[in-house]
């Protein structure tokens, strides 16, 4: 294939065609990589990719992303290899979204980058871990301002991966407060809905909590007879009623409310599922106070954010970048006495 020519006879770079592209073939409300707000320290572009594209393999290549795989999505250490985890999570809101951006001609690349970096500043035992924090901290804690501490301070040892302002603000706003500025980072927060209501559904039939005829039948007749009926159904209401905003139909949007008033009932709330969480939450409790007391026990790092943040600060980043796995090995050493062997 012959290289694109720029108007000065100069061969296009890969991004630079890429670019081209999207402004070929995505819509006038699309956010265009070349359009960027730009970064918190500026870089020199890429020959290969676009920002945005950059910013998706910069989130799948850091350490917080892999600890995903480790952190509890609904189900406390569960014992099987089918549940949901932070990470399988993550790739279902990102295929969902995706979806989504595809059929309505937005950018794909930026959608990906906030779905897969969501939930980078998630605490080990979900949400569980996440109240934990929030009520220990002076600074409270939530995850979706989390997450962009990830991205921003907290990856490659305090650096940060100084990602775009989209993906920023998509990852920010992806949870609850004022939408995203740009209508890729909104289809996250819906699309995050739309997976964990299903998934969370699907993974509570494998613990026997609850079986797809439990769920009432109006509601399985409107929204669909299976998961993925239902996924379906819900994109489908998502593409058809989105035009200057990302949202769901009154009509859809009523029934997601009813599905999601259930599962609180039958799963969220459920002692099978919720009886491990008190002592999830003792022990980051436990963890807490520890590390308050002996911030010297913590990687140099976290020390360094006391010094020049604070204590409470600091061990938040900590804990919540533990996985469920090291958190228990770390309250082990620290707490459970060790037996001597003959």
């Amino acid at each position: 294939m012959k290289p694109i020519l720029s108007k000065g006879g100069k061969a296009l770079s890969i991004r630079e065609e890429y670019e081209n592209t999207e402004r070929l073939i995505l819509s006038d409300k699309a956010c265009l990589s070349s359009e960027t707000r730009g970064r918190l320290t500026e870089e020199e572009s890429d020959e290969l990719r676009t920002c945005f594209q950059r910013d998706r393999d910069r989130i799948i290549h850091c350490q917080a992303f892999r600890r995903l795989k480790h952190k509890t999505q609904v189900f406390l250490a569960p014992s099987g290899d089918h549940y949901r985890t932070r990470l399988t999570h993550t790739l279902e809101v990102s295929q969902i979204a995706r979806t989504i951006a595809r059929a309505l001609k937005l950018n794909e690349d930026l959608t990906e980058a906030i779905a897969l970096g969501h939930d980078l500043g998630h605490t080990p035992f979900g949400h569980a871990g996440e109240r934990a924090l929030d009520s220990l901290s002076p600074y409270g804690f939530k995850h979706f301002e989390q997450s962009v501490r990830v991205v921003d301070k907290l990856e490659k040892y305090g650096e940060g991966l100084n990602l775009t302002d989209e993906v920023r603000n998509g990852i920010l706003c992806h949870t609850r407060g004022k939408d995203a500025y740009t209508l890729e980072g909104q289809i996250i927060r819906i699309a995050d809905k739309i997976a964990y209501i299903n998934h969370d559904i699907d993974d509570a039939e494998r613990a026997g909590v609850l079986s797809e005829e439990d769920i009432p039948l109006d509601l399985r007749i409107k929204l669909g007879m299976n998961k993925s009926a239902r996924i379906n159904n819900m994109v489908l209401d998502v593409i058809n009623n989105s035009n200057e905003k990302i949202l769901m139909s009154d009509e859809m949007w009523q029934l997601f409310n009813e599905l999601h008033d259930f599962m609180f009932v039958a799963v969220y709330k459920n002692p099978v599922c919720k009886s491990e969480e008190v002592k999830a939450a003792g022990m980051i409790e436990k963890l807490y106070s520890y590390y308050t007391e002996n911030p010297k026990k913590m990687p140099a790092e976290y020390q360094k954010i006391a010094e020049n943040e604070a204590l409470e600060i600091a061990v938040c980043d900590y804990i919540a970048g533990m996985s469920d796995n090291y958190s228990v090995k770390i309250f082990n050493q620290l707490f459970v006495p060790m037996f001597w062997i003959e």
